[in-house]
């Protein structure tokens, strides 16, 4: 890719290793044996939307290492724009072990140089030339990443790019539920796109709340789009001061594995939000993003005539 060159997005946060189970639906306790993916939410993100021929920066830290350099080497494959990929010497990459289920999976997390993002070598200009910057809650969990990436927002954002997050928030991740919140209210004050599950939604707010009260909370906030995917039942969008959209989930005879089909639904979403398609057809691009995923253990195949054809582009 031309350094120099527009980005479609910048997606900012954890990338790591994701070691998930070969034996499905058991817990971690009972697993033998594990294959080894490319992880991360917005790491997910960022590889999707470059297999949809976007032009893709990643802002990301690993470790100088044997599980960096595959990394590394994958981006590179991907033809994603690596100006924000760090490389620190003080920490490994990290690795997260994970159950293999049609629901929530199990994890645990072995954290290091994932949250090392340094807002000094943040690749500024192409902040200043993205149309478009996503992250998780997951990245915004832990110093210094979090300043960083609220730098990184903050820059995007006043230089006319839309920003995006996934609220994939885990008390496990990040203990201090308040603090979660006001960092989530602090970045829908930019008109944030914000993806939530109603795991997610659950945890963060620490009870249940009716999607109603959740829109109402978020768009107070200033969220500007708010998609909430709700499983099997498919997912629903909020926009201000009209009816939010509710579509059903697509069909899929047999899941194969669950783990980033979030990731992958908003990967959807996204791509058509930035072909400028309708809310609808957003909402519709990723449900049959996501039904691929589920029918794929690991990432979404190369299977580019595959998914144009599927997803009608």
């Amino acid at each position: 890719m031309d350094q120099k060159q527009q980005l479609d997005i910048i997606c900012a946060g954890e990338t790591l290793i994701d070691f998930i189970g070969n034996q499905k639906e058991r817990p971690i306790a009972e697993i033998k044996d594990y294959h080894r993916y490319l992880g991360g939410s917005p790491t997910n993100v960022a590889m999707n939307l470059a297999r949809f021929g976007l032009n893709v920066g990643l802002i990301a830290a690993i470790g100088k290492d044997g599980f960096g350099t595959y990394i590394k080497e994958r981006f590179e494959e991907a033809d994603i724009n690596l100006n924000g990929l760090q490389e620190v010497e003080t920490h490994p990459t990290t690795v997260i072990f994970v159950s293999r289920t049609e629901g929530s999976p199990e994890f645990i997390p072995m954290r290091a140089a994932d949250y090392q993002i340094s807002a000094e070598r943040l690749p500024l200009e192409d902040l200043k030339r993205t149309r478009l910057f996503h992250c998780s809650c997951f990245g915004l969990s832990r110093q210094p990443a979090r300043e960083s990436i609220l730098q990184a927002a903050q820059i995007a954002h006043s230089a006319g790019a839309t920003v995006s997050i996934d609220i994939n928030y885990a008390p496990s991740i990040w203990p201090d539920r308040a603090e979660a919140l006001e960092v989530v209210k602090k970045y829908c004050a930019y008109g944030a796109l914000i993806k939530a599950s109603l795991d997610d939604v659950e945890r963060i707010f620490g009870y249940v709340l009716e999607p109603k009260e959740l829109f109402k909370t978020l768009h107070d906030w200033g969220a500007k789009m708010i998609c909430l995917t709700l499983g099997k039942k498919g997912a629903m969008l909020s926009q201000p001061g009209v009816e939010p959209i509710e579509l059903p989930a697509m069909k899929v005879e047999k899941i194969m594995d669950a783990t980033g089909a979030g990731d992958a639904f908003w990967s959807g979403f996204l791509f058509a939000y930035l072909k400028e398609m309708s809310p609808r057809d957003c909402m519709s691009t990723g449900l049959k993003t996501a039904a691929i995923k589920l029918q794929n253990v690991g990432r979404i195949p190369d299977y580019a005539s595959m998914l144009h054809t599927v997803l009608n582009l």
